[in-house]
């Protein structure tokens, strides 16, 4: 292919670009980017191949790309906020902003909805699949279901809900929606190029996404597993311009590797993006303690819940076990680790069958953590 990368790499950390230029020689990209931010400062930045199917138009620094479920950390940001602002607690009742949701048994406190274990992973009966974009009436309905196991007792990954949950308590505690909280404190001040609800003027920029090829490897076919996943209703036809539009925190953020390093900074750097204190660090200490571990029972993994992040129990975001990260669907991901001070992330639009672990990821984050 035509050498179509375009890098920033500090000095020592040049196995990281050739890490990056391996995934397109052995044709496993279409066009990515990779950032990584080291005790605030940018170390790595790479962006290349192509943004469209066609290979016609080339990634830049403004390609953005939908980064599926990175977003949902991105998301709990915002909750921390309110927080901090003692508009919501994590360990609140869910029932004490939204008291419709506590039916059925579903009286969790918010930490342990942000953390899976509601029990609503998806609809086990059909609705119409548009209802996913409009993100109260989904809400409304979502909060009539029955669980599909007590409560508490195990985790279960909501990969469209949890959204739905996150952005209504959002929307509760402050008045506006979780999508306009993040772009008007976080983003804009701080010149972040992320969105959740990406406005019209920017869908230019978007890279088509090339879907994978094969299922996702979910193991044996639970109901669980079946409702968050396997219907025809599961989830909206992604990618059009009312899908980019609407809010979904669970899945629908767009940004660039950039923007999601710096965002994932907050795991970094106790509570700091760019070097401005977002959460105080008592809350960061509520975000991100664990919630709950042990086998997950949507996704085939033992995971370690936080508040809407996972904690690193599988090391597959580099060595440190307290480091927070999460992955998104074909291979997008995002960590912040506080003891190295360093947050990173990977996008893509070639997608992989990978819940979690993508190798392109993998490598290049094997490579950065050798350069420490």
């Amino acid at each position: 292919m035509i050498d179509l990368i375009h890098s920033y790499v500090a000095t020592g950390f040049e196995p990281v670009l050739d890490a990056f230029r391996a995934n397109f020689k052995e044709d496993l990209e279409l066009g990515a980017g990779f950032c990584a931010i080291l005790e605030g400062e940018i170390v790595v930045d790479l962006v290349g191949g192509y943004r469209d199917r066609a290979k016609t138009q080339a990634w830049t620094q403004e390609t953005l790309v939908p980064v599926y479920s990175t977003t949902k950390p991105i998301a709990a940001l915002v909750i921390a906020r309110l927080h901090d602002q003692g508009l919501l607690q994590f360990d609140d009742p869910i029932g004490k902003l939204w008291p419709e949701f506590s039916v059925h048994g579903k009286d969790v406190s918010i930490a342990q909805a942000l953390s899976h274990q509601a029990g609503v992973p998806g609809f086990p009966d059909p609705i119409d699949p548009d209802l996913w974009l409009d993100p109260h009436a989904l809400a409304v309905a979502l909060a009539q279901l029955v669980p599909l196991w007590p409560p508490t007792t195990a985790s279960g990954y909501h990969p469209l809900t949890y959204g739905y949950i996150a952005g209504e308590l959002a929307q509760r505690a402050h008045g506006t929606s979780l999508g306009t909280q993040l772009r008007k404190d976080v983003c804009d001040p701080l010149n972040i190029d992320f969105w959740i609800g990406l406005p019209l003027q920017h869908h230019a920029r978007c890279a088509d996404m090339s879907r994978p090829k094969a299922m996702p490897n979910l193991g044996q076919i639970t109901n669980p597993r079946r409702v968050a996943f396997l219907t025809p209703w599961a989830s909206p036809t992604r990618g059009g311009a009312d899908w980019r539009l609407a809010e979904i925190p669970a899945a629908n953020g767009h940004g660039t590797a950039r923007s999601v390093a710096t965002l994932y900074g907050v795991f970094a750097n106790d509570g700091k993006i760019c070097g401005h204190q977002i959460v105080s660090p008592a809350t960061m200490a509520e975000f991100t303690k664990a919630r709950i571990r042990g086998q997950d029972l949507v996704v085939p993994y033992e995971i370690e819940w936080a508040s809407g992040v996972m904690r690193n129990n599988n090391l597959r975001y580099g060595p440190n076990p307290t480091t927070l990260c999460h992955s998104g669907w074909g291979g997008s991901g995002g960590f912040g680790d506080p003891d190295k001070r360093l947050s990173a992330a990977y996008v893509m639009n070639k997608q992989s069958p990978a819940l979690m672990g993508d190798e392109r990821a993998a490598r290049l984050i094997e490579a950065l953590y050798r350069c420490l």
